[in-house]
């Protein structure tokens, strides 16, 4: 037996050998399973033939002497269509079959492909997978066809490859072995999680955010990840593998369909998260009916033929994209915070769906940009989008807090305004009088704001209460109340228990603090104040609104050219 299988052995590799050496045109690679190097490619070992008709069966194919057979070709784009199809055919030599082997189409979205093994008695045994089949029907079920192969050690092996598509076809015939496929796939299986973990949580925290925070972007973002996660899983067939194995219509038309429903979502998402429909009513009206028209393109996609699908995709990305560029541009122009960040965000996204695009069109081969580059400009965009709206957000709720703020906050400075000066010194009065300690209220005015507009100029004059503002909270405590009560009018409480000689030096320091000199300012830009001081609670029972009647009189009192800038209230 042993000298038996070792003359089939050599026979077979004669016969190889004679093959090649009797071919007219160059020498073609020779197929050879080798388990050290995979996947290993078909490249030009086998030969392809169209079917332009479509009916051709598998023995006719095998035997016919008047069929056309071109080498098959590394990067080879075959135009497929509906009615057509392409056959290959491939003859394995003899290698160990210590484990098993097949034939990998690396293809989620081929319409069917079936192989033709010959059995015992010549006759050709089919084995098909594709997304016209339900995936859990496939011989091995997985993200994209694997056909089992029966090598053998003695001989030779032929087989026939039979490839239907709605448009062309490129995908890379390979061989790969089953130690090899599950070590591979634990890999692709790490990565793929990642990424989708990733788009899922990012799809969760907006969609809580958009609850929370009762904002529309981040609903709209929740759905836009939502949808580009669902088109990436169905582009590289984990959707057809996990979500819908037994939904071989959907599973056909879902590649198609749910990117145009994605980049859709994306216009409105954009739209409001430059504030279109504040910006320009009309313009947000257009990105809306872009938007509504991915779901009536979507329904066209699912009514077409399969061969004209891509003529309705292409067009509506090609439009929408566009459009939403040019609309965030628009923004941008006009003061948008957020639009060139946008445009950054997306542009890994775009360059991305070139590649699947130009495949569908039959201009690439496929490759690992046309099944992965979307991904990898998702994996890009989606957290400078979640930045963005987490900026956009901050930025907001500080506007909403300024503008609820206005009746309590001079807006200028950000210190408190009179009416809340009011409440304090009422506070104030009634905690020291409960507590049996004095605490001081002055009020400080800038007296020099004509000579600062005559010498300098009128930004200069309005400048410098700003200034002052700012020296009056550097020279505060933490406990102490900063007012601006009007115009060139500031108030300070000055929380007690405060001593004779504390509550007389506060006047004096504040006034010291102010005329220091401004960095980066000439010395002639200083700040000249007077100052009004009184201790509280106040004498003979007289109230808050008594005092600062009489301190305002005060300082009113004061002839202009007075180079006194510290006033007490007596008792």
């Amino acid at each position: 037996m042993g000298l038996i299988s070792g003359t089939r052995r050599l026979l077979g590799a004669a016969l190889l050998l004679l093959a090649v050496l009797g071919a007219p045109a160059l020498a073609r690679t020779v197929l050879d399973l080798d388990p050290a190097r995979q996947p290993v490619p078909l490249l030009d070992w086998g030969d392809s033939w169209m079917d332009t008709a479509g009916d051709a069966l598998a023995d006719n194919v095998a035997t016919s002497p008047t069929l056309e057979w071109t080498p098959t070709r590394e990067g080879a784009i075959y135009h497929l269509g509906s009615g057509k199809a392409l056959w290959i055919r491939f003859t394995v030599p003899p290698a160990p079959d210590s484990e098993r082997w097949y034939l990998e189409v690396p293809y989620s979205a081929v319409d069917r492909v079936t192989l033709y093994t010959p059995d015992s008695v010549g006759q050709w045994a089919p084995q098909s997978a594709g997304d016209s089949l339900p995936v859990a029907s496939w011989p091995v079920p997985h993200r994209h066809p694997l056909l089992p192969l029966t090598v053998s050690a003695e001989e030779p092996r032929k087989y026939l490859l039979r490839v239907q598509n709605a448009h062309s076809f490129s995908a890379p015939l390979s061989f790969v072995s089953e130690s090899y496929l599950s070590r591979n796939e634990q890999r692709t299986s790490l990565i793929l999680g990642i990424y989708f973990g990733l788009a899922g949580l990012a799809a969760v925290l907006a969609a809580l955010s958009a609850i929370s925070l009762r904002d529309t972007a981040y609903g709209l973002y929740a759905a836009s990840v939502a949808l580009m996660g669902l088109t990436q899983a169905s582009m590289t067939g984990i959707a057809g593998l996990h979500l819908w194995p037994n939904w071989p219509w959907w599973n056909d038309v879902a590649p198609i369909a749910l990117p145009m429903l994605a980049v859709g979502s994306l216009a409105w998402f954009f739209s409001h998260v430059v504030a279109m429909p504040e910006r320009s009513p009309r313009l947000y009206r257009l990105m809306l009916g872009i938007a509504a028209l991915s779901v009536v393109a979507a329904v066209a996609v699912m009514l077409a033929e399969p061969s004209n699908r891509f003529r309705i995709m292409v067009p509506y990305i090609v439009l929408s994209t566009v459009a939403g560029s040019m609309s965030i541009v628009w923004a941008a122009s006009r003061g948008d915070r957020y639009g060139i960040w946008l445009l950054v965000g997306s542009v890994p996204v775009m360059i991305g769906a070139m590649f699947p695009l130009a495949r569908l069109a039959g201009l690439i081969p496929i490759s690992f940009l046309t099944m992965h580059g979307m991904q990898l400009g998702i994996a890009i965009e989606l957290p400078v989008l979640l930045v963005i709206l987490m900026l956009r957000s901050q930025h907001r709720r500080e506007h909403n807090r300024r503008v609820q703020g206005l009746d309590r906050i001079d807006p200028a400075t950000g210190l408190i305004n009179a009416p809340v000066f009011m409440e304090r010194l009422v506070r104030m009065v009634a905690r020291s009088q409960r507590l049996k300690f004095q605490s001081a209220v002055i009020i400080v005015d800038i007296v020099n704001i004509e000579q600062i507009r005559t010498n300098f100029d009128r930004a200069a004059a309005d400048e410098m209460p700003l200034r002052v503002a700012g020296r009056l909270l550097s020279a505060a405590r933490e406990i102490d109340s900063v007012a601006r009560l009007s115009e060139h009018r500031f108030g300070v409480l000055v929380e007690g228990p405060l001593s004779t000689e504390d509550a007389a030096s506060a006047g004096p320091r504040l006034v010291a603090r102010c005329l220091m000199p401004f960095k980066n300012k000439p010395l002639e830009w200083v700040a000249q104040v007077r100052v009004a001081q009184a201790l509280v609670p106040a004498a003979s029972g007289m109230d808050t609104g008594r005092v600062l009647e009489r301190m305002e009189a005060l300082l009113a009192a004061v002839p202009a050219d007075s180079k006194r800038a510290v006033f007490t209230l007596g008792s």
